[in-house]
């Protein structure tokens, strides 16, 4: 019987495998109280797939300021204590500025499965956010799929990532 991690236990291992040798990984989600119940949807969902995930809050709808939980997630993939990152709000435009602030972060707004795809294959995306007011559960599940499963496609690709990269040495 496979145990099933619990939210905010911490593993080191980088990636785990399955029984069907897919990839588990170790992520780090995060909210503000609009995107406060599609991110328990994907905790459960996610903790239901076997992976480690680390509930950095909020844990109510109570009005709260994002800024701090994302910047949070970003530092957490940042410093390798994950492998994806994913922050959740109403439309999801702050959340991904507040993790893009974080240094080594690729935060993409990601509310179709085109752009999760993009994301990933096109600019090695590490960080998440999705729009709790914009996409429903079901597209919501589709999209934290395309985004884990998406591998980044190197090549021309990994030059760009490259030049981002250095942008940031820049300010």
């Amino acid at each position: 019987m496979r145990r099933v991690p619990r939210v905010g236990e911490h593993l080191h291992s980088a990636h785990m495998n399955d029984a069907a040798g897919a990839t588990l990984r170790r992520i780090a989600i995060g909210s503000d109280h609009a995107g406060y119940d599609l991110k328990q949807h994907l905790v459960t969902m996610l903790l239901g797939q076997g992976h480690h995930v680390d509930d950095q809050g909020t844990h109510s709808t109570e009005s709260v300021d994002y800024p701090e939980i994302c910047a949070g997630v970003g530092r957490t993939v940042r410093d390798g204590r994950a492998d994806i990152g994913i922050v959740l709000g109403g439309s999801g435009q702050g959340e991904q500025l507040a993790a893009n602030k974080v240094r080594g972060v690729r935060a993409a707004l990601c509310n179709c499965l085109y752009t999760a795809r993009m994301a990933r294959a096109h600019n090695d995306a590490n960080v998440l956010s999705i729009g709790a007011r914009v996409v429903g559960e079901g597209l919501a599940e589709e999209i934290v799929d395309t985004f884990l499963t998406t591998e980044f496609e190197g090549g021309r690709h990994a030059r760009r990532v490259d030049q981002l990269t250095a942008l940031e040495a820049e300010f």
